[in-house]
């Protein structure tokens, strides 16, 4: 199957955006997305429209840059950043649920979930013979691309249609020695004529039968008389023709461009950002405005590049945002809590929580209600201590783990623990049974949350104690936090506002930090919402 690039990535990678087309679009829209920290791939056939050219012209810090050069350059600062690169042709593009399925050179398959096409267009030049071998060298078109390296030399305008005067006089700009070669065509009329004349651009009427060399150098123009007219340059329309078939492949038509009344090329249509009529397919550069400089085409994939970015970002967000509700209901279900128990063979440490210690290891023991029990620790640490425990929890996994580790502690222990299998949601205690009420981490939506605080407040005996632990939303400012859901985070403060205080006298309501290893072996710091409050 081949390689993305010489470090032997392998084909069927899904990319972010695949750019098609290597040119100045297409590396400033690759470089774009590449420092967005996006998945790209350039596919280039290797035809830069300006490849005659000795140099690139108008562009601000690149001035006079061999095209090869630039090309270059900016395929060395895309890969700088991760993007990547294969030589070859787009061979067609076909939808799949969640993007693009692009076939590179008839074998090679690559998915995308957007598309940036920046393929350019084919300048068609007059059929006249000698022409198109001097193309981009001394026969030119554009005098912001050309004008300065002609100036002052003997410059022929071949004209094609109105634009010929128009042209010659802006060539007149960077030279006194321009002439108009009719070519057979019709003279301009009298105003024209006149505006000519004034500017001193002589006009020839006879056809062009060629163009002449010698020694690779373009000496003049031969006419149908035979007459050769010495020129150091020619200037040609051309008609330029977005390379549009694998957009036309998906449904996107070129339109004419025109100009003072003459179709001048034809490109497709698409908005200022880019974005065509075919959603998640944007162009740049000359395919999308054919008059498009090398400066402006790269600007025009950087503001593809943009929008495409923002696009993916939006959709990045739609996707976490259908993940975010899927975790936050599957989380509450028991078969969530079997499967992530069955996952390994112990998802706690096996100590108990360190605020039921630091807040219970000088009482009396009686009876306790360790709610959402998990493996067992706080309930063998209770019974170690002669409490009698109620333990709940959703999982039968963890129950049976938790049996196991209070038989391991010692038969005494086990006996002092009753385990119960219940979903906490819809589970209620016996009212005022309980002379310790423990939840730790019971991190719960606030409406379910409050419903069901309540009804453990319920089942704390008279002069006994609630003891509610959670995570603090202080933990989501820091790398430390193991969850993102901020609704569910809660203070020891608003626990407290849910208690009435005619039968809840609040003991303690604190933030306490513990230091925990995190998952890249550094030590990082969470901070436990601790509320402590009497049954009156």
């Amino acid at each position: 199957m081949g390689s993305i690039t010489d470090e032997g990535t392998d084909m069927g990678d899904r990319f972010d955006v695949v750019v098609v087309g290597g040119g100045a679009a297409g590396l400033a829209g690759a470089l774009a997305l590449a420092r967005a920290r996006r998945r790209v791939l350039v596919v280039d056939a290797g035809e830069p429209r300006n490849a005659p050219a000795a140099g690139v012209h108008n562009y601000l810090g690149r001035e006079g840059m061999p095209p090869g050069e630039l090309l270059a350059v900016g395929r060395a600062e895309v890969t700088a950043y991760g993007g990547r690169f294969v030589s070859g042709r787009v061979d067609a593009v076909t939808r799949d649920d969640q993007g693009f399925v692009v076939t590179i050179d008839g074998e090679r398959v690559v998915s995308a979930r957007r598309l940036l096409v920046t393929t350019g267009l084919v300048d068609e030049l007059p059929e006249v013979p000698g022409l198109t071998e001097r193309w981009g060298r001394d026969v030119l078109h554009c005098p912001y691309c050309h004008g300065w390296e002609v100036r002052d030399r003997r410059i022929g305008v071949l004209a094609a249609g109105p634009l010929a005067v128009h042209a010659a006089k802006l060539w007149r700009q960077w030279s006194p020695q321009v002439r108009v070669l009719l070519n057979g065509g019709p003279p301009p009329g009298p105003q024209e004529a006149e505006q000519l004349a004034a500017r001193g651009v002589a006009v020839l009427s006879e056809p062009v039968v060629a163009v002449e060399s010698v020694e690779d150098r373009l000496v003049g123009v031969r006419l149908a008389s035979g007459e050769l007219v010495e020129l150091d340059a020619v200037v040609v329309p051309v008609r330029m023709t977005a390379r549009s078939a694998l957009l036309e492949s998906l449904g996107l038509e070129p339109v004419d461009v025109e100009h003072a009344g003459q179709v001048v090329g034809r490109q497709i249509p698409a908005d200022a950002t880019g974005a065509t009529a075919v959603p998640g397919v944007w162009v740049a550069g000359n395919v999308a405005e054919v008059s498009a400089q090398v400066i402006r085409a790269a600007a025009a994939g950087m503001t593809a590049a943009g929008m495409i970015n923002m696009d993916l970002v939006e959709e990045d967000t739609r996707d976490a945002v259908a993940e975010h509700r899927r975790q936050r209901e599957a989380m509450f279900t028991e078969a969530a809590w079997e499967e992530r128990y069955r996952s390994k063979p112990a998802v706690w440490s096996g100590r108990p929580n360190p605020q039921l210690v630091t807040e219970v290891s000088e009482w009396a023991p009686g009876r306790a209600l360790d709610v959402g029990s998990g493996e067992g620790a706080d309930a063998v640490w209770l019974a170690e201590r002669g409490w009698q425990v109620h333990a709940v929890d959703i999982s039968t996994v963890a129950l049976a783990r938790a049996a196991d580790h209070a038989q391991a502690v010692g038969a005494e222990v086990a006996a002092r623990i009753e385990w119960i299998h219940a979903d906490l949601s819809r589970w209620s205690p016996t009212p005022g049974a309980y002379d310790l009420v423990s939840a730790q981490f019971m991190q719960l939506p606030p409406p379910q949350r409050w419903e069901v605080f309540g009804r453990l407040a319920e089942a704390v005996a008279p002069d006994g104690r609630l003891l509610i632990v959670g995570h603090h939303p202080t933990d989501l400012r820091t790398a430390g936090h193991r969850m993102h859901f901020p609704e569910m985070m809660y203070t020891a403060e608003q626990v407290a506002a849910e208690l009435d205080p005619t039968r809840f006298e609040v003991l303690t309501t604190a933030t306490r930090p513990r230091t925990v290893a995190g998952a890249d072996g550094r030590d990082v710091v969470h901070h436990d919402a601790v509320l402590l409050a009497r049954r009156r």
